[in-house]
């Protein structure tokens, strides 16, 4: 059963996913007059600026002077300002692999050799080539400069084809050299280009006149990319090869110039040189995109501007400080970075661990045999941060741990390990489990022993141990530290949860669980501890009682990692099955669950609340999901136990704007805000919504009028300003214009003087009808001198009646009936008693009617009195009993 609308999470963006295997582009704006690069990320363009997302993952990209050409699997797209899809062209029946963009024309060819020429505006094919695979399988595309209507194609075999687009004609063979054409760049010089192989040669080649000018091998592999500086004075040529180093060769004296060794750690995907300008451009599927200035001695360039996030996916997340703006991030390629939600320019890598810095410097990233293997878990606080490290963390199968500073950026100055280890460091002993105190000063190591230990981050200095010898029998699955270091909590793999004093080490408490427990994660804030185990369940124990309050079943793989919202409200929980869960603690039920394509490996939840972040399996994003409540009606009631969840599409790098996505959607029944009734049960005393003013002051009218009373009467200004005049009352009302007549007469209209009022006429009805309603709603109307000016003209002498003012004391008697307006009922009776005490004892009927009131109002005052001293009972023992 599929629940109706969106869930708790929308998909937001993505962060720290820069450049991926495609090349990118270099294009230029003529009006902008700037350079832009076009990389490809996952489904988007990034332009620094992003493109909307495709439906699947970029595979080939290229730009002319206006748009910017993508495509995915057999389908081109074109892109228009960078961001909107212009243009889509359907005909192939592969995935296309080349693209270059033609004058009016885009020329695409997939992996079935089919070269399909199509017109940009119209969308239509202009022509269509098919070449024999076994012969000619087209490899690489160019555009000679200067050669209308021509393009070069290099093969898989080695030949290159000289063709005429316009005419369908194959001008010139070209034997090749024996191996297969990777990649061909243009030269400077017209009528040259070069030529790359998969065996590592770089022939650059006249095509006018079929000759070889010159000719360079390197020893890295194929040629992934070749690039030439122009227009600066310097005849120099990049090349780029499958393991990450880029070779500079000079043109003049035919030889290498230079190296660049581990600019990227994978294959050098796309290289461009800025024309004009000393600057090279680099991307990499290691999700790096870099420019390079060569402005120092011998040629070589330096790193100039560079966005890069993690090579190898990220294994844990977790936000760094109070504000929710920094998330640190660990990945399998053992650096620890720190990716901003705010601006990709706020990112930065404290770099990679190591164990002897120095030592690993000298050796450069392929040779290091001083990294440290990738972190599995750490913690960091932003107490002391400028004072000294803050993180602590933990390596894959690595008896030391590490400490990190977050303002220097790098790694920190302590490797923290047990005494007994400092000479020798066993194989099959590692750290399992880390924590820091919220104050910053201690650091908490639980090892795969069974051994927890305590360091100072400061010094680094050895603090004590839990237990004698070890804290559990079994691997240490979790620590945690209490908000105020009172207690430190530690499960081990045996089945058991301990806690201990933090100061005196001493055991508090142990408690054996359900199952052995696969992780734990402490709210410090309301005390609550969630735990995962190894059967797939999750329990949450309050610490203060020390017993579990909640379990929850329902993930069929292994829980991977668990967040809590800041107030400690909702648990939400990754596993193997793919599924994201939000459990909620209040009521112990699951509220939202969403599919994703890749299991999530870790989750954080923003300390504002406003974003869940998760990384997943083979995958180098950081995935933002923003929190629905916060900005729109969520339904957040449990849902059913046979609800199937949906599988929600993973974040772009363009912001979805959600609106767009659940506009159409109706909210359910649940969903509708809800308006409370004006009386909840006819059992309880209800109260009117009117102010006090309206009603607690009506017994001393008399006192509060005298007190008003003016000192001398009110003087008439000499020229009134011109005002529309009005009634007086609360609700401000235009007087009628009076008709001027000429002659007044002196006869007064006893009519006028008898004229009832409304609430009177309304009472008067009542009798008949018994619906008080009317005539209730004309008097919670009124203000109170209104209100006594009606109650005084119900008597006889005022021209009312004793009919209606026993309609009066039925009125009040249905109110006390039905308890609502109770305060109401009082006020007016009140009154009404205060202002014709006499009348009432001398009439029998009426004192017959106030008799029944009268019953009425014990009962009820009784009642609620009753209530009222047990809940002062109830208080008063809450304030002064010792629980």
């Amino acid at each position: 059963m599929a629940r109706e609308g969106a869930g708790l999470f929308a998909a937001f963006r993505v962060l720290g996913r820069f450049s991926g295997h495609v090349p990118h582009v270099l294009r230029y704006h003529g009006r902008h007059r700037e350079f832009y690069v076009a990389t490809a990320v996952g489904r988007s363009v990034h332009t620094y600026n992003v493109s909307n997302a495709l439906p699947q993952d970029i595979t080939c990209l290229a730009a002319d002077r206006m748009l910017i050409f993508a495509s995915y699997d057999n389908i081109l797209h074109a892109f228009a300002r960078n961001k909107e899809v212009v243009h889509t062209y359907e005909g192939h029946k592969a995935k296309i692999h080349l693209l270059q963009p033609f004058g009016d024309h885009v020329i695409s060819v997939d992996v079935d050799n089919i070269l399909i020429v199509w017109n940009i505006q119209s969308e239509e094919e202009y022509l269509q080539v098919d070449f024999d695979s076994a012969t000619f399988a087209v490899s690489a595309l160019l555009h000679p400069s200067t050669y209308l209507n021509k393009i070069l194609l290099g093969s898989e075999q080695g030949g290159l084809q000289l063709w005429n687009i316009r005419s369908n004609k194959l001008l010139y063979s070209f034997p090749g050299w024996g191996f297969a054409v990777t990649t061909l760049a243009q030269a400077p010089a017209v009528d040259v280009v070069a030529v790359g192989l998969v065996s590592g040669h770089i022939i650059v080649h006249n095509i006018k006149f079929d000759e070889t000018l010159m000719k360079f091998q390197q020893d890295w592999g194929p040629i992934t990319a070749i690039s030439f500086r122009t227009a600066d004075g310097h005849p120099v040529m990049a090349a780029g090869s499958p393991i990450g180093h880029i070779a500079l060769w000079d043109l003049e004296e035919k030889k290498l110039m230079c190296q660049m060794q581990d600019a990227h750690s994978t294959a050098i995907a796309g290289m461009s040189f800025v024309p004009g300008e000393p600057l090279l451009i680099t991307n990499g599927a290691d999700n790096a995109l870099r420019v390079w200035i060569f402005d120092g001695p011998g040629g070589t360039g330096r790193v100039l501007r560079s966005r890069t996030g993690h090579s190898a996916p990220p294994t844990r997340i977790r936000y760094h400080g109070q504000n929710g703006e920094q998330i640190l991030s660990a990945g399998q390629d053992g650096t620890l970075q720190s990716f901003s939600t705010v601006h990709e320019k706020f990112n930065k890598s404290l770099g990679r661990g190591s164990i002897n810095k120095k030592k690993s410097k000298k050796k450069g990233l392929k040779l290091d045999t001083m990294a440290l293997p990738p972190i599995t878990a750490f913690a960091s606080e932003v107490a002391h941060q400028s004072d000294w490290d803050g993180i602590i963390a933990c390596h894959q199968g690595y008896i030391t741990c590490t400490t990190w500073n977050y303002q220097k950026t790098s790694m920190g100055a302590h490797k923290l390990r047990p005494e007994e280890f400092s000479k020798h460091k066993p194989i099959d002993i590692y750290a399992t489990a880390v924590d820091i105190t919220s104050c910053g000063n201690f650091a908490v190591i639980g090892m795969s022993t069974g051994q927890v230990d305590v360091y100072n981050m400061q010094s680094g200095i050895h603090r004590g141990r839990y237990g004698k010898e070890k804290a559990h029998e079994g691997a240490i699955r979790g620590v945690a530290v209490d908000g105020l270091n009172q207690l430190v909590i530690t499960a081990g793999s045996e089945g058991l949860i301990k806690f201990w004093k933090f100061k005196t080490k001493d055991l508090v408490y142990s408690t054996e669980l359900s199952s052995s427990p696969s992780g734990i994660l402490l709210h410090r804030d309301s005390g609550i501890l969630g735990l995962a185990f190894d059967d797939f369940s999750i329990s949450v124990l309050d610490i203060e009682t020390r017993k579990i309050v909640r379990t929850f079943s329902g993930h069929h793989g292994r829980v991977n990692d668990m967040t809590f919202s800041p107030d400690g409200r909702w648990l939400i929980t990754s596993s193997m099955d793919c599924t994201i869960k939000t459990w909620d603690l209040p009521s112990g039920c699951l509220i939202d669950c969403f599919l994703v394509d890749a299991a999530a490996v870790s989750l954080t939840m923003s300390p504002t609340g406003d974003f869940l972040a998760s990384t997943h399996v083979d995958d180098l994003g950081i995935y933002l999901w923003s929190n629905r409540s916060l900005y729109s009606l969520v339904s957040l009631r449990p849902l059913p136990a046979d609800y199937e969840p949906s599988l929600v599409t993973l974040p772009s790098t363009c912001p979805v704007q959600d609106g767009d996505v659940s506009g159409d959607e109706e909210p359910c029944d649940e969903m509708i805000e809800y308006v409370s009734p004006e009386q909840l049960g006819e059992q309880l005393v209800t109260l009117s919504s009117l102010p006090e003013s309206r009603w607690k002051n009506l017994l001393s009218l008399d006192v509060i009028k005298k007190k008003n009373k003016p000192r001398e009467p009110p003087k008439v200004p000499k020229s009134a300003p011109f005002f529309i005049p009005t009634v007086p009352g609360l609700i401000p009302r235009y007087a009628a214009p009076e008709e001027e007549n000429d002659t007044k007469s002196k006869v007064v209209n006893l009519g006028v003087l008898a004229q009832k009022s409304d609430f009177y006429i309304h009472l008067e009805e009542a009798m008949s009808t018994n619906e008080y309603k009317t005539p209730l709603d004309l008097l919670k109307s009124l203000g109170p001198s209104n209100i006594e000016i009606e109650l005084r003209s119900l008597a006889p002498e005022g021209g009312g009646s004793m009919e209606v003012m026993l309609s009066f004391l039925r009125m009040i008697g249905m109110m006390l009936n039905k308890k609502y307006n109770f305060e109401l009922a009082q006020a007016y009776l009140a009154l009404f008693l205060k202002l014709h005490l006499k009348i009432l004892s001398s009439e029998p009927k009426l004192l017959e009617e106030l008799s029944k009131l009268s019953m009425q109002l014990e009962e009820t005052w009784i009642h609620l009195q009753t209530l009222f001293n047990q809940s002062l009972c109830v208080l008063t023992y809450m304030k002064s009993a010792l629980l």
